[in-house]
């Protein structure tokens, strides 16, 4: 049986990998290992991580009707070594649960940027105030309270006050921070959010790649040949106009959570992102002005 799994492999791509996706897996690796050289996560780690992936997604995303899933088949599909695959797959791999202020703080900045107590004409999060001292209930704690009573709203500001989600005005009032909510401190945090939203772009585009069912959705605007100033501008308005399709999309799925809430169905998530990047343009990229929306 193995050999006929091999000659299947064969027959299926006997060139081997497109030549247009090796280059782009190049591309796509270049800031992936900047940052593990900065992190000091070696090429010996990086082979670990690559071939219990390897293994793991061979399991679970290509398996064969009818058919146990062998070490064999794992091996031809993957390269890695039939004692590796027999390893790995009886050993279990667990993923590093959500930091706590992450999942607590998603929540409350969801809440803070789509109610209409809490934000302006335009759907911009307003100040809000530590306590409640009018009766009204518009305030920091009370917005904590209304997500979870088992931590102190004090302990969430301290922590968004050190991360930088947050910050306080004269007036003492906290003012959420236009970036919300990715930290500009907390290492765990920002790397939780690196994990989960270039997975799920990555995710998108490979999708789309393979194939597999109705495209997804994954756009860009790029342009070359512009000076520094132009760029800033762009950033600028990118923000702007980036944050306004975010909280109106927030605000919408916020109305969906609440219809969608107890249905035995509502089992889905989505992800809808941002991101600006600029920098000089290498020589065989000022070939012109490429724009795809």
């Amino acid at each position: 049986m193995p050999y006929i799994y091999l000659c299947a492999a064969i027959l299926s791509n006997p060139a081997g990998p497109p030549d247009a996706l090796i280059a782009a897996l190049r591309r796509m690796l270049r800031p992936l290992v900047r940052l593990m050289i900065s992190k000091d996560v070696t090429l010996p780690t990086l082979i670990t991580i690559l071939k219990e992936t390897f293994v793991s997604v061979a399991e679970d995303e290509f398996p064969v009707k009818g058919k146990r899933q062998t070490d064999s088949r794992i091996n031809l599909l993957t390269g890695v070594h039939r004692k590796d695959v027999k390893r790995l797959r009886a050993e279990t791999t667990t993923e590093r649960e959500m930091p706590h202020a992450v999942g607590l703080g998603t929540q409350i900045v969801s809440r803070w940027v789509s109610d209409p107590l809490t934000t302006d004409p335009e759907g911009r999060p307003i100040p809000l105030p530590r306590r409640d001292k009018s009766g009204s209930s518009l305030s920091f704690d009370g917005l904590v309270e209304g997500i979870s009573k088992d931590v102190r709203p004090r302990a969430v500001l301290d922590e968004w006050l050190r991360l930088g989600v947050a910050s306080m005005d004269d007036k003492g009032q906290v003012i959420l921070n236009r970036q919300a909510f990715v930290p500009e401190k907390g290492f765990d945090e920002k790397a939780f959010y690196f994990g989960r939203n270039i997975h799920d772009h990555l995710a998108a585009t490979t999708h789309n790649l393979i194939g597999d069912g109705n495209p997804r959705l994954e756009r860009s605007v790029h342009f070359g040949g512009l000076t520094d100033s132009s760029v800033k501008t762009l950033a600028a308005e990118a923000e702007k106009v980036g944050m306004e399709a975010l909280l109106a999309l927030n605000r919408l799925a916020r109305e969906k959570v609440e219809v969608d809430k107890g249905k035995t169905d509502a089992n889905r998530r989505f992800n809808f992102g941002l991101y600006f990047f600029d920098q000089e343009r290498s020589l065989d990229e000022q070939q012109g002005n490429e724009s795809d929306i």
